[in-house]
């Protein structure tokens, strides 16, 4: 079994509910990924951060992602560049801006004007997340350059961040979990 295949068996096993449920775009659908159940454990970080880190550009200095789905899936990516000698710096985007000091959207070292960027998050529907994450990102001064995910549910999210102007990059998609046949409630 490769890394990808592992990831994804790791994601059926601990991530995936089948079951009805209200995802945070206020869509209703049949079943739940939460990735940061795996995402969040030794092997989960090291492939997640492993997997993205090899689709994210050689121009690329940065990793970024709104808080919280994005956060482990920002640090292991930061984590193994060091060691892969490309020495992405990680960057959290708040949902809210700090209440104190800078009272900035985006944490994390300064970096030069202009920087790219990947932008990640871990479960892609409407979109709204990722595109949040990169208007922030842009606002700080950063150039975002990738938008990337581990599961695109294929529920319009690709196609919104297509309109902002980036082609969203999944590891996976709803097929690739057997849950094909489990479509958006109405």
């Amino acid at each position: 079994m490769n890394d990808k295949e592992r990831l994804l068996q790791l994601l059926k096993d601990k991530s995936l509910e089948i079951r009805p449920v209200v995802l945070s775009s206020g869509r209703k659908s049949d079943y739940y990924m939460d990735c940061k159940r795996v995402t969040l454990s030794p092997e989960g970080a090291y492939l997640t951060g492993k997997l993205m880190l090899e689709m994210i550009r050689p121009d690329v200095n940065a990793v970024s992602g709104l808080t919280l789905g994005a956060d482990p899936i920002v640090s292991s990516v930061s984590l193994l560049s060091h060691l892969d000698n490309r020495g992405l710096t990680g960057l959290i985007v708040r949902k809210e801006p700090k209440k104190h000091g800078t009272m900035s959207y985006v944490e994390g070292p300064a970096l030069p004007k202009g920087t790219k960027v990947a932008v990640v998050e871990d479960v892609v529907t409407s979109g709204a997340s990722l595109i949040r994450a990169i208007d922030r990102i842009e606002a700080a001064g950063y150039q975002p350059v990738q938008a990337l995910t581990i599961l695109d549910r294929q529920e319009g999210g690709r196609e919104a961040i297509k309109e902002r102007g980036f082609d969203l990059q999944a590891l996976f998609n709803r097929d690739d979990l057997g849950v094909s046949d489990f479509l958006p409630c109405p």
